[in-house]
């Protein structure tokens, strides 16, 4: 067990499990978020509870974050009363998915008020965070990234990929749009072959033996989609999110993105349906319903 006091600004569906794991594993954390449920829930395993950003900033000497998007991340940051006037915190530690932008921005910023920022976004979904079998793609000073290093142990497998705010953000970012990519053209390729009369399980496996197999055909298809229950727990709106801004990054690199773009106008006419709530999974159901005309 640690005495530190750790901050943790963001428990939602990725940040709540993995401030629990904190909890559970014997750190003593200060909890701020919007959501009034997700903090008592915490509440009840040891968690303070802050009354706002500033508060987690002035108490905490090392605070995680994990945002929903870009502008929320920069706001808490920030903004007024963020994270960068507080007078305890030294190091921020991100596990969001906000793009390497907003990442030199916040970072910039921090550090003009000596506070040094560890880019460690998370991937693996929301069974990963519960679990701790979360991939995290590092990247800071290496002070820094070794003053947090023990903390990461709690949530999975850490990869070092760079010492510049932002690194962790693109791999983080393309590694996303291959899983959501990857997992379009499987519902196309399984929504097709149930057309034309293939018994769904009897087509995965043949895949999953052969060279189409991926992510989707490994995971989400036989676990969330085959079985009907569609829950992998990331909703549409988050695939656009990320993206859009994993297109947008790789094209200011100079990367023209033609199979990029495509997917990602997909899913967000996918998203068009109600708003991008629906499981990512449900995707298979857009494609189901767009595939309904007799050729």
């Amino acid at each position: 067990m640690s005495d530190t006091l750790l901050g943790f600004i963001g428990v939602g569906v990725m940040g709540r499990p993995m401030a629990r794991r904190l909890l559970e594993h014997g750190h003593h954390l200060v909890i701020f978020d919007k959501d009034t449920v997700a903090l008592a829930e915490l509440a009840a395993l040891g968690a303070q509870v802050a009354k706002s950003v500033r508060e987690v900033a002035d108490r905490a000497e090392i605070i995680f974050t994990s945002l929903p998007n870009p502008a929320i991340f920069k706001a808490v940051a920030l903004g007024p009363e963020g994270i960068v006037e507080g007078s305890a915190v030294r190091i921020l530690v991100d596990l969001s998915t906000v793009g390497s932008r907003a990442e030199q921005e916040v970072a910039a910023g921090l550090l003009a008020r000596n506070i040094e920022t560890v880019d460690a976004p998370v991937s693996g979904g929301a069974a990963g965070a519960q679990k701790g079998t979360l991939a995290m793609m590092v990247a800071g000073k290496p002070a820094a990234v070794a003053e947090v290093r023990g903390l990461f142990d709690v949530f999975g497998k850490v990869f070092v990929v760079g010492e510049q705010a932002g690194q962790g953000q693109l791999l983080k970012l393309l590694n996303n749009m291959l899983s959501t990519t990857a997992f379009a053209i499987t519902s196309e390729a399984f929504v097709a072959g149930v057309k034309g009369g293939l018994d769904p399980e009897v087509m995965m496996s043949v895949i999953n033996a052969g060279s189409g197999k991926n992510g989707a055909t490994l995971d989400k298809f036989p676990k969330h989609v085959l079985p009907g229950t569609f829950d992998f727990g990331f909703p549409i709106g988050s695939v656009c999110k990320d993206i859009g801004l994993a297109v947008e990054e790789c094209q200011a690199l100079g990367v023209p993105m033609w199979l990029g773009s495509a997917a990602r106008q997909m899913w967000n006419v996918a998203a068009q349906h109600d708003g991008g709530k629906r499981d990512l999974t449900e995707l298979v159901r857009d494609i189901e319903s767009w595939s309904q005309s007799d050729n």
